[in-house]
């Protein structure tokens, strides 16, 4: 792994701090001081997922693999404050060394706001094409896309390291792409369970669930 700064890394950072600063423009910062639910909700969530991403695992610096949770995220917040919550947790595993910080902008473009935003694009057409059925949120907005998730970031990943001359193709196909099939039903697993036990006993804190269109009109 290279040990300098490279363009694409640097460009990387200018692009996550753009589309974090125009996330935050239209987010209402002020319930985020006076709403405690939201507060308890946002933070809870980044330590959570801080707590999760910790545990990574992998041969080469760079090619570590990890649990996402980041489909849940973004149902249980919102997209736009999955991204604040998701930029706190990437930034406490990046102060704490498990990140090195000329990867941050990578890590938070093509590891964070990609699988999100995809995420919330498959929510919105499911919500809006399909069924409203309970079932239908379970897997279509949380099992499916968990999983998918997990792998569009490994191979974005595993494309920056490519065209940035980090690695060769071979080695990170055999040391990293590889696991992608071991990670998918766990991750998807992980996402579905999340958002089962949270329908089922917080209904009020998944912000895209909506009780009248799922429950009371079924």
């Amino acid at each position: 792994m290279l040990e300098y700064t490279t363009n694409i890394q640097y460009l990387a950072w200018v692009g996550y701090a753009a589309c974090l600063m125009t996330v935050i423009r239209f987010l209402p910062l002020s319930s985020l001081v006076k709403d405690k639910k939201i507060q308890h909700l946002v933070f809870g969530s980044a330590a959570s997922v801080f707590f999760l991403w910790i545990f990574q695992t992998g041969i080469y610096p760079g090619l570590q693999v990890h649990f996402l949770w980041l489909t849940a995220l973004m149902l249980v917040l919102g997209f736009r404050w999955a991204v604040i919550s998701s930029f706190l947790a990437l930034l406490g595993i990046t102060v704490v060394g498990e990140e090195s910080w000329r990867m941050f902008g990578v890590n938070g473009l093509l590891g964070v706001l990609a699988p999100l935003s995809l995420s919330y694009l498959i929510y919105s057409f499911v919500f809006h094409k399909l069924s409203r059925h309970v079932f239908v949120y379970i897997f279509l907005c949380a099992f499916l896309p968990g999983a998918l998730m997990m792998a569009v970031k490994m191979y974005l990943l595993g494309g920056y390291f490519y065209l940035d001359g980090q690695y060769d193709w071979h080695t990170i196909q055999d040391n990293y792409l590889v696991l992608i099939w071991l990670l998918l039903f766990p991750e998807g697993m992980l996402n579905g369970m999340t958002m089962t036990l949270m329908i089922i006993y917080k209904p009020q804190w998944a912000y895209t669930f909506y009780e009248k269109f799922y429950i009371h009109k079924k």
